[in-house]
């Protein structure tokens, strides 16, 4: 991934990143060429694993994958229109880009058809997910007979995390009125959440 300067990640947006993304994109090379899956995952960061798990009739599970899986995660991300900017009415020179959060997750992948290990994945991504709700649901707000069909159905997968390139690319490098009209331009159109992310980042 290239990442000028500006736009590099630290620690703390990484880690933000791995334990609040949306789903993401497991992509491994295989004897049959590149095979790709989004998929939720939920980041253990005491082991440095992302664990998460494929519907058992998905057969990228059961294809050998050739060095590294690599996880694709994504942030905020959204158009910027150069009329937002300051720029724009000054000189001109400007044109639209794109702001985002991502990171490139490499690792080994490890596949678990194990019902004890993927139960506690599926719980652990449903508490995770559930957590900021009112009425958060739980895996035991469901029959153990049909939880337990649900759970043959799927197989576990376990990423050990060996390297991370991220990138934050959220309008650093544009002067602070620049970063204003993008902040304001992204409220406008509703998008609050990549506004704050770039709120949040600019230097």
């Amino acid at each position: 991934m290239y990442v000028p300067a500006h736009f590099a990640a630290d620690d703390e947006a990484v880690q933000d990143l791995l334990a609040h993304h949306g789903a993401a994109d497991l992509v491994t090379m295989t004897t049959d060429g590149l095979v790709a899956t989004m998929l939720p995952f939920v980041y253990d960061r005491s082991r440095n694993v992302l664990l998460g798990h494929f519907a058992r009739n998905n057969d990228h599970w059961r294809r050998s994958v050739v060095g590294d899986a690599l996880v694709i995660m994504r942030g905020p991300d959204a158009y910027v229109s150069p009329t937002w900017y300051a720029s724009k009415r000054e000189h001109g020179r400007v044109v639209p880009t794109w702001n985002y959060v991502t990171a490139h997750v490499y690792g080994t992948m490890t596949v678990h058809d194990d019902p004890a290990w993927v139960a506690d994945v599926v719980r652990r991504l449903s508490d995770h997910h559930e957590a900021s709700r009112a009425d958060p649901w739980s895996v035991d707000d469901a029959p153990e007979k049909f939880v337990s069909g649900q759970l043959r159905a799927i197989v576990g997968v376990e990423i050990a995390i060996s390297r991370i390139e991220a990138k934050v690319k959220l309008s650093q490098n544009r002067p602070e009125a620049d970063i204003d009209g993008v902040i304001e331009g992204l409220r406008a159109d509703g998008d609050d959440r990549t506004a704050a992310a770039v709120a949040q980042h600019r230097r």
